[in-house]
Parts: C-alpha cells; sequence; structure tokens
C-alpha cells in the first residue's frame, strides 16, 4: 500500500460494518498492536488505529502509531478525548448515528447534513474542552454510518458544506453498499470504477483525505482530480 501512494496506514481489530458485534478489548489489542509494532519498524508512512476505545488507543499509540482514527466522533469511550489529548496526535472524529450493529436499521433525519454538522461541532467542542489541539481535528461525516443510501448521495453532493467547520475533511466511500446499488447491485469486487467515481467527486467537492481500500487505482484518480480542482495553480 505504501509503494502504490498510500499517505497513512489505518489499522482497525474490530469490524464497523452494519450488524457487526463488537470485539472484546484483549481481542481487539492482540490483533492490532503486534501489527502496528511491525510496520513502524518497517514503513515511514503515519499509521492511524482505527478504534473508539482509549485503551486500544493509548496501546497502539505507545506501539507507534501516530494518528486516532474514531467512528463514534470521540463519544463511545469518555476517557478517549483524554489519551488523545495526553498523545498530541492528530484524531480523526466521523459521524454515526447509532453503534456498527443497529446503525442501519432505520436511520431517519429530519435534516440530515444540519444534523451531521451538529454532531461534528459538538465533538469538535469536545475534543478542544479535553485540551486536543484545533488543527489536530480531522472530520469525517461517515458514510454508511447510520446513513440510507440517499443520505450517503446527499452527503456527497453536499460535502462541500462541511468545510465550513474549517476542519481537514476526510471521507470513505469506498466498495460502500450504496456504490453497488446504484450499479445494479454490484459485489464488492466489481465496485472500482463506482468508488472512483465517488472518490474524484468528493475531492472536487472539498474531500482532502480519502481513505480507500484500492490504493493504486485511486491516488491515479486523486491526482486527477486534483489537477482539475486546483488549474491553473499559481
Amino acid at each position: 500500500m505504501v509503494e502504490e501512494g498510500a499517505d497513512i496506514i489505518d489499522i482497525g481489530g474490530e469490524s464497523t460494518r452494519p450488524g457487526s458485534e463488537p470485539v472484546p478489548l484483549e481481542e481487539e489489542i492482540s490483533r492490532t498492536i503486534p501489527v502496528i509494532e511491525a510496520l513502524t519498524k518497517n514503513i515511514k508512512v503515519p499509521i492511524s488505529i482505527d478504534t473508539y476505545k482509549a485503551e486500544v488507543a493509548k496501546r497502539a499509540l505507545d506501539a507507534g502509531a501516530a494518528i486516532v482514527n474514531d467512528i463514534s466522533g470521540l463519544r463511545f469511550d469518555p476517557e478517549m478525548p483524554k489519551v488523545v489529548s495526553q498523545f498530541k496526535v492528530p484524531v480523526v472524529i466521523m459521524h454515526i448515528k447509532g453503534t456498527p450493529k443497529n446503525m442501519q436499521a432505520n436511520p431517519v433525519y429530519e435534516a440530515l447534513i444540519p444534523e451531521i454538522m451538529d454532531y461534528l461541532r459538538e465533538s469538535i467542542r469536545l475534543a478542544v474542552e479535553s485540551g486536543i489541539a484545533e488543527d489536530k481535528i480531522i472530520i469525517d461525516p461517515g458514510i454508511g454510518f447510520g446513513k440510507t443510501f440517499d443520505h450517503n448521495l446527499e452527503i456527497i453532493k453536499n460535502l462541500r458544506e462541511f468545510t465550513l467547520l474549517e476542519k481537514p475533511l476526510l471521507i470513505g466511500p469506498s466498495r460502500k453498499a450504496f456504490i453497488g446499488k446504484i450499479l445494479g447491485d454490484a459485489p464488492v469486487s466489481e465496485r472500482l470504477e463506482g468508488t472512483a467515481a465517488a472518490v474524484a467527486i468528493s475531492i472536487l467537492n472539498g474531500a482532502n483525505i480519502i481513505r480507500v481500500h484500492d490504493v493504486k487505482e485511486m491516488k491515479k484518480v486523486a491526482l486527477v482530480a486534483d489537477a482539475c480542482l486546483h488549474f491553473p495553480r499559481l
């Protein structure tokens, strides 16, 4: 992945797919920490720990991770903001409605974008009050995390609204179910081109970081999208 152009490697030990069950703390630690310890000796790009558990984050940061990626936006574990603040590392604050186990049961919003914005603002406030520097905060609207098919499309179409929060914007549409639905219920293995389209549109609409599976292909998509977005370069 690094050879193919990844700028960050995101390591997680618990599936957060819709309907997934939580993983016990020690199991998550045993899945992630040895990987992080091994990678930090062999790669130079920063490693992100994908967890909402403060103890996992702490162990990962001790092992060499440099970023925390929290799908709960610092909400599931009250100790998480303290850990991030203590280590003075960047944190990805994501929006989620519900938990991975129930988030896709029947997500309903009165006003999708404003509600996500409010959630992110509150998480930013929580982070700053806990001592996390403003310039260490990254936001993620949470494609597929308590969102219907229409919600995901609405987020991507209106992604630029999130730039009003004045934080780097991360988005992860890669191989998601909404892409498969658009492509006639295409399986995960046949969502590459659809992911490329979603990534390109997201970049043009303000995304700064894209979380992907197909690094080599999406690196090329990002390079072309950036060239179009920033033409002419000053």
